[in-house]
């Protein structure tokens, strides 16, 4: 229920603070996860501050010494721990704590599993999807280096992509890569280079370490941030076998950070070697074409019809006048077999023509209708013929038959 107050019917500072004891206390024992820093013992009591391992908040906790030396010599500055605890709202002092009933540090074994359930969620969401990974620019304008201060992993990656390339620019981003502020600064590096148009990659890089260490590059928040930037993600996490899942989400996964730098830097020298090569390639091209063109054209040249082409004339001269003069002398020889012919076919005909018969001293006699008479017996006496003579014709009358 909310408090009713004035201007002119103010309550006491008692008042505010007994309220909020009252609503704190309704929250019951509670149990928190965090991560340990500022721990001091004094006496029997325990002092340590729980931090959240992704926001940059924390809370006061104490606790008796015993509580804490039952879970054992892994509860120490930076072991991130369960806490079950009671929330307490001191009046007097108007501070918030956790009065720690039981402490259970988190082991390997159950960070392990986190992770993996953490993995299968983020996998089904398509996070990790290959289809939306995106490659890398041939030749990045400027990169993005987000890793620790004066670290190994950034002298590996500038010493490696300048040795490779260089006039390549960087903007280095340096942040905490371990412990609870990582996750936090990390993030806040990633969305300050992604926003930068002048950077076309990222490359986040840390060295090796113990799997706790590495724990902040497999947080949710992290991921998500890589998986919702525009500029492609360079992961240069530990060594080979490490396996955060930022190296699952990012881009371009690289096993070191000079791997890295390899990765995201062309080497100039094999960029170079290759334009020696295609330049080779194109010059035997060019000039295999050139010489095939060059053959090509002397074995034209060299024909008859283009090395003399007046002796092809004359040739071609030779062979008309030849099947020329051959023509007529088949025209000759053709007329005169014809002449020969007609003559024997005139010499038959009058052979064989009635009026040569006639001119050798015979006649042709023929009846009224022109029929030809062939036996005296068949003529009528008194019946008119005509006789047909070599030259001329007879009209004649029978009058005796023999």
């Amino acid at each position: 229920m909310a408090m009713e107050t004035t201007a002119e019917s103010p309550v006491p500072v008692r008042t505010v603070l007994q309220a909020v004891s009252g609503w704190i206390g309704r929250l019951g024992r509670i149990w928190v996860e965090g991560q340990i820093t500022d721990l001091n013992a004094r006496g029997g009591t325990v002092y340590m501050t729980l931090r959240d391992p992704v926001a940059n908040m924390s809370v006061r906790v104490v606790g008796p010494r015993a509580v804490f030396e039952a879970a054992g010599p892994a509860v120490t500055d930076g072991a991130r721990v369960v806490v079950h605890a009671k929330p307490d709202f001191w009046i007097n002092r108007g501070t918030f704590s956790l009065s720690v009933l039981e402490i259970r540090p988190v082991g390997v074994g159950e960070l392990l599993a986190r992770l993996e359930r953490l993995k299968r969620v983020l996998a089904s969401e398509g996070l990790f999807r290959p289809e939306r990974k995106r490659p890398l620019p041939f030749l990045p304008g400027r990169i993005g280096l987000i890793c620790g201060r004066d670290s190994d992993a950034e002298h590996d990656v500038l010493e490696n992509a300048r040795r490779r390339w260089p006039a390549v620019a960087f903007r280095v981003e340096n942040t905490a890569v371990q412990g609870s502020y990582a996750v936090g600064e990390v993030m806040e590096a990633l969305r300050a280079l992604d926003a930068d148009p002048e950077i076309d990659v990222i490359i986040i890089a840390r060295g090796g370490g113990a799997m706790e260490d590495l724990l902040p590059f497999s947080d949710e928040a992290l991921v998500r941030a890589v998986h919702a930037a525009r500029t492609p993600v360079v992961s240069a996490i530990g060594h080979e076998q490490d396996s955060p899942l930022l190296d699952l989400v990012a881009d371009v996964r690289a096993s070191t950070p000079t791997d890295a730098a390899k990765k995201a830097v062309p080497d100039v020298r094999e960029q170079l070697q290759l334009v020696r090569q295609l330049r080779d390639r194109g010059r035997r091209c060019l000039s295999g074409a050139v010489e095939r063109e060059l053959a090509w054209l002397r074995s034209v040249r060299s024909r008859p019809a283009l090395a003399d082409p007046v002796r092809e004339i004359e040739r071609q001269s030779e062979q008309v006048a030849a099947m020329r003069d051959r023509a007529r002398r088949c025209l000759s020889a053709a007329l005169d077999r014809a002449g020969d012919e007609l003559g024997h076919t005139r010499a038959r005909l009058l052979a064989l023509s009635p009026a040569a018969t006639l001119e050798r001293g015979y006649a042709i006699v023929q009846r009224e209708d022109a029929s030809v008479v062939r036996e005296a017996s068949s003529v009528k006496d008194g019946e008119r013929l005509h006789v047909r003579l070599a030259d001329g014709r007879l009209g004649v009358s029978v009058t005796d038959r023999e």
